[in-house]
């Protein structure tokens, strides 16, 4: 009997109830929400010839970016390999192997074409996305949800999932009204959509309306505070309307709170960590005691060379941190031509990871010419290394204060003028324009 999940996409090897955990694994990958992997596991040891049960399980490892993560979806692959695989399972299967050995602009290329033949493949769409937010690539954030949004209704198991994944894309290019009117469309139909609602999160970041930010993660707050694979990030975004406001308390508040107060050992939220307390030291805030603790985490889980965005972040602990020792070892990790350091991820970590850990490195040893160098170079193709716009404003903010402290006072009018134009509404922005023009 031929078989299809709920969408109507073929699927081999799999029972009835192992199609219903993959269906329920699939919405808490929708939503960020519960253990998707629990689930799709149960899914697979009930039926183990489930090709996509196998598939979904590694998507879901290789899109996490820890340290782990390959080799636990490798052990997915080869099982899949011995599999009888139909047209849209090889195309997934593909797409995994190439994302796995560093070769992600071919996954994605792989998953796109994946999407056009099966345009309702939840699962084919949301990893494309992912790994377009991964690669720095703003267009493809958004068209590779576009050309299939016309293919789904309001009825689908999932629909708020492509609404969401579109807002998002709409916010990294710009069309912000757009972005909002999605993201609130995608919660109207699942509240619990942590994607969703973090796009429009962007939206209120990129115009710099902090206080409907604040009013926003408030009022929603039960909706995507537990029980989420994007907690940090979401309270690393209120955090980010609080700072923008010189809400310096409160921004303490939910880094030693809901941000950094668990120990979490997972990289994503060792991100935002970072991200944050780089941001406070940059406003002069001491925070050196946090440093210590959060690079004591970073040390623990950490490996070089896996994915620049994350060494970018982890670099930043081990400068505020002192320990140089790390930060030599991250810079020439950037640069290994070793045989495991093949394929188009390993040279955006030679093009655009090395410079930027080399500009941190000399920020931190007070060489502020030669930071403001490194990142002005780099600036122009930053959207490599990966991750959203509101993400990577770290690097110009690094540059301000670089310029600024090296006494490039005209560079520094210049990128703060740009600012203020970009995003008038920013308090931050208003703020440093009028201290530079002092």
């Amino acid at each position: 009997m031929k078989q299809s999940d709920l969408l109507g996409n073929p699927v081999t090897g799999a029972t009835d109830e192992a199609l219903e955990k993959y269906a329920q694994a699939l919405h808490q990958f929708n939503c960020y929400r519960g253990d998707p992997v629990a689930t799709i596991a149960a899914a697979t040891a009930e039926a183990p010839d489930f090709a996509m049960g196998h598939l979904l399980h590694a998507w879901l490892h290789l899109l996490g970016t820890e340290p782990d993560a390959v080799t636990v979806a490798q052990a997915d692959l080869d099982r899949v390999q011995r599999l009888p695989l139909s047209h849209r399972e090889r195309g997934h299967h593909e797409a995994a192997k190439a994302f796995a050995a560093g070769e992600w602009h071919r996954a994605g290329r792989i998953l796109e074409d994946v999407s056009i033949d099966y345009p309702r493949d939840a699962l084919a769409l949301q990893a494309g996305h992912v790994g377009d937010y991964m690669r720095g690539d703003p267009r493809m954030i958004r068209d590779r949800i576009a050309r299939a949004l016309g293919r789904w209704s309001r009825a689908d198991p999932g629909y708020h999932a492509v609404l969401g994944m579109f807002a998002f894309g709409c916010e990294e290019n710009g069309d912000y009204r757009r972005a909002e009117n999605y993201g609130r469309r995608a919660l109207d139909l699942e509240p619990k959509d942590a994607w969703a609602h973090h796009a429009v999160a962007h939206v209120f970041e990129m115009e710099g309306r902090s206080r409907d930010g604040i009013a926003w993660m408030r009022d929603r707050e039960a909706q995507w505070a537990e029980d989420n694979f994007l907690a940090v990030h979401n309270w690393w975004h209120w955090a980010l309307f609080h700072l923008d406001l010189n809400e310096i308390d409160a921004v303490l508040a939910l880094f030693d709170g809901p941000i950094h107060g668990p120990r979490s050992r997972m990289t994503v939220d060792l991100i935002d960590a970072s991200a944050l307390l780089w941001r406070l030291q940059l406003r002069g805030i001491d925070v050196r005691r946090r440093w210590q603790s959060l690079a004591d985490i970073w040390r623990e889980v950490a490996r070089p060379g896996l994915y620049a965005f994350n060494d970018f972040h982890a670099m930043m602990a081990w400068v505020a941190s002192g320990d140089q020792a790390r930060a030599t070892q991250w810079i020439a990790a950037q640069s290994a031509q070793d045989p495991g350091r093949t394929g188009d991820h390993a040279a955006i970590a030679r093009s655009v990871g090395r410079p930027l850990l080399e500009a941190l490195a000399a920020f931190d040893r007070g060489d502020d010419e030669a930071a403001a160098t490194r990142l002005r170079d780099v600036r122009p193709i930053a959207h490599r290394l990966g991750g959203s716009h509101a993400q990577r404003d770290l690097i110009d903010l690094t540059l301000i204060e670089a310029a600024r402290r090296s006494g490039h006072l005209p560079l520094t009018r210049a990128l703060v003028a740009e600012r203020v134009q970009v995003k008038p509404g920013s308090a931050y922005n208003q703020a440093l324009d009028l201290r530079t023009a002092a």
